[in-house]
């Protein structure tokens, strides 16, 4: 079903689907039809226009809203998802973190959360981490711990990739931030910059 959508984006949001899609977001949806809209909003969000249209229609609070407990796994992927690839916007960067997804966002990167959750999360924050405020509150949810948790020996690559941009967009002209992420990997055992340096080539 997602190729289809990537193949026929421009035809679906044209016809009119993307706020009845928005709709489907919401808690009077079965977690099912809730995950097959997310999926579809995170792919037709790969069009820099439909990004902007997907957060007009209201998309981003009800997104944000599925981040929280009481989601599943799947839900919460295609959630993160999408939130990920709207906020290739720099509007959307903004409207996300207002809406309250980044300390959501911040939990879903601990050890309850599947690695494939994790990867979605750490990406999302990357892409957030590109605007100024959004890295003092990331910093402020204590996202730096978690994210260097994700770098040790061992783990999966690919959230790894993703916590590794995060952490390098957070360190990046703040001595502060840099400081605290060498310190933390110290603490945790994990040569930080070296990961950074592997992950991010």
């Amino acid at each position: 079903m997602w190729l289809i959508i990537l193949t026929n984006a421009a035809t679906i949001a044209a016809s009119g689907a993307i706020p009845p899609l928005v709709e489907l977001l919401g808690e009077g949806s079965s977690a099912e039809v809730q995950e097959a809209a997310a999926g579809a909003l995170a792919n037709l969000a790969h069009d820099s226009d439909h990004q902007v249209a997907i957060a007009a229609a209201g998309a981003v609070p009800p997104l944000v809203q599925l981040l929280g407990p009481g989601t599943t796994a799947d839900v919460q992927q295609l959630a993160v998802g999408a939130l990920g690839t709207l906020a290739q916007n720099a509007d959307n960067q903004v409207a996300i973190a207002a809406a309250g997804a980044i300390p959501l966002l911040v939990q879903l990167l601990g050890a309850g959360s599947t690695a494939a959750v994790q990867r979605s999360a750490a990406r999302e924050l990357s892409n957030l981490a590109q605007n100024a405020d959004n890295q003092v509150t990331i910093t402020d949810a204590c996202a730096i711990p978690p994210l260097v948790q994700l770098l040790r020996p061992g783990s999966d690559d690919l959230p790894n990739e993703f916590a590794a941009a995060a952490l390098q967009a957070l360190g990046y002209g703040s001595d502060e931030n840099f400081t605290a992420i060498v310190t933390c990997g110290a603490s945790a055992g994990v040569d930080v910059l070296e990961e950074m340096a592997r992950l991010c080539m």
